[in-house]
């Protein structure tokens, strides 16, 4: 009887094809035997995760409070990572009180200090998984830890200290940042840095005045966007000198703080910022004016609704249904400026707002005009769209409404 190996040469090249055939199929067997083994097993592992995540939450206050010794736990790796996992997801939507409880375990368990010791001794993903961990407390004996990871060669860790420290959300989170922003430049991308320093700057934004006047041109464009973001009324004086700056990210930023200001300092900025030739300046400036809802705005408000940009147009329309008394003669006065765009962005903004009945119902009452210019008004207020030449009557609005402004 021939062996296997005789048959083969009998077949000559085709045993090259049966061989690859059978080589196939014992591959494919094998790789569905370790899908299917794979899948086995994690179903397996995250079951019993499952379940022991149960077990822990019945027994959740008690392990928060130390009834439960740390020692039963804090040996065993699997158990230690669940809890922390745990904790930090705690975190997330705990109020201030439940905050401190579970910080307070944190800090007595070890594990921040374990945390610290991670970010400071590891490599590679678990130094990264450490840092940003470390972060998520929220625990001020961190910082000095991330903000040295700040300073490492490798991008990936100065990336999760970066991130690290953004959830620290507190200013002395933001200042670690700032100086290192100030000693490296921008090393990192800008949008990271920028989140980071949004979510350490809300509580005091004063931390970035100090740093505005950097060299780099690029530091200086996303610490402009980052005080645009984070404004506060406290900083409406110090914005003043921001609004004539040569980057047009701190002229925004001074143009959204100066909206707290009194309105006889702040409409006198915001109307030359309200013509800035960069259209997100103009329209922070139109927002501003807006917000200060004074008539000596209604001009530039107005004027804003024949700006080039559309959302500068929309914004300035928000800004002028606000004034809710005086609907009937702002809506004259843009009729009056003969611009389809203007008048289309008004007409949306009223039609937000619900007011259109109101406008309809002032026209009509309004005993100073003329019944033929009530019908003129209210047809192009039916209509959105204005004649391509004025008759006498929309002449009569446009001299009214120039005499008011």
């Amino acid at each position: 009887m021939g062996s296997a190996f005789d048959t083969f040469r009998k077949l000559g090249p085709a045993a090259f094809v049966l061989k690859a055939i059978v080589s196939v199929i014992v591959a494919d067997v094998l790789l569905l035997a370790f899908i299917l083994l794979r899948r086995a097993y994690r179903k397996r592992f995250f079951a019993k995760r499952d379940a022991r995540m149960f077990a822990i939450r019945q027994k959740w206050d008690a392990l928060i409070s130390g009834e439960i010794p740390y020692s039963r736990w804090r040996t065993k790796a699997s158990e230690r990572e669940l809890i922390e996992t745990m904790v930090l997801d705690a975190f997330e939507i705990a109020n201030p009180e439940e905050s401190a409880r579970l910080l307070k375990f944190m800090r007595v368990s070890g594990l921040i200090e374990k945390r610290i010791a991670d970010g400071r001794h590891h490599q590679g993903w678990r130094r990264h998984k450490a840092l940003v961990a470390l972060g998520r407390t929220r625990a001020p004996e961190g910082i000095p830890s991330l903000a040295e990871g700040l300073r490492e060669r490798d991008s990936e860790t100065r990336l999760a200290s970066l991130r690290g420290l953004g959830r620290m959300a507190c200013p002395d989170a933001a200042k670690q940042i700032l100086n290192w922003v100030d000693e490296a430049g921008l090393v990192v991308p800008a949008l990271p840095l920028q989140s980071a320093l949004v979510q350490s700057c809300a509580e005091r934004p004063q931390v970035l005045l100090p740093h505005l006047q950097h060299a780099d041109k690029a530091v200086r464009e996303v610490l402009g966007r980052v005080l645009g973001e984070v404004a506060t009324p406290s900083l409406g004086p110090e914005l003043l000198q921001f609004a004539d700056d040569d980057l047009p990210e701190l002229r925004a930023a001074a143009a959204r703080g100066l909206s707290y200001l009194s309105p006889g300092t702040a409409v006198n900025v915001l109307s030359e910022l309200a013509k800035d030739v960069v259209w997100f300046v103009r329209l922070r400036a139109i927002v501003s004016l807006g917000e200060l809802c004074h008539r000596t705005a209604l001009p530039f408000l107005l004027q804003g609704l024949t700006d080039s940009n559309r959302l500068v147009r929309l914004r300035a329309a928000e800004g002028l249904v606000d004034f809710k008394a005086e609907l009937v003669p702002i809506f004259e006065m843009v009729v009056a400026l003969r611009d389809q765009y203007g008048l289309h962005a008004f007409l949306t903004a009223l039609e937000n707002a619900g007011l259109q009945a109101s406008l309809v119902g002032g026209i009509k009452d309004n005993t100073r005009t003329s019944s033929e210019t009530k019908e003129i008004l209210l047809e192009i207020l039916h209509t959105a769209t204005l004649s391509a030449e004025p008759p006498a009557a929309q002449e009569n609005i446009r001299v009214k409404a120039a005499s008011r402004s």
